[in-house]
């Protein structure tokens, strides 16, 4: 099930006007980012950017097993 939204010119843009229902129930507001993962099916919306949060797991790993030589190098 779902909702159909309509794209709409804005300024010398397109853009599509989510509801105030559907940012509440996505958990978003005015300002938040979406990401868009492209999928077999089309296009996935998401507040969650899984390619940064990987790197981002990534940096604390290395920064955790590599303290101590960060630590001399912020010397």
């Amino acid at each position: 099930m779902g909702e159909s939204l309509t794209i709409r010119q804005i300024g010398n843009s397109s853009g599509v006007v989510f509801p105030k229902e559907l940012l509440d129930r996505l958990g978003l507001e005015r300002g938040d980012q979406l990401f868009v993962s492209y999928t077999p099916d089309g296009i996935h919306l998401s507040p969650y950017d899984a390619e940064f949060a990987q790197q981002m797991e990534l940096a604390r790993k290395i920064m955790k097993r590599d303290r101590a030589i960060l630590r001399e190098l912020a010397k």
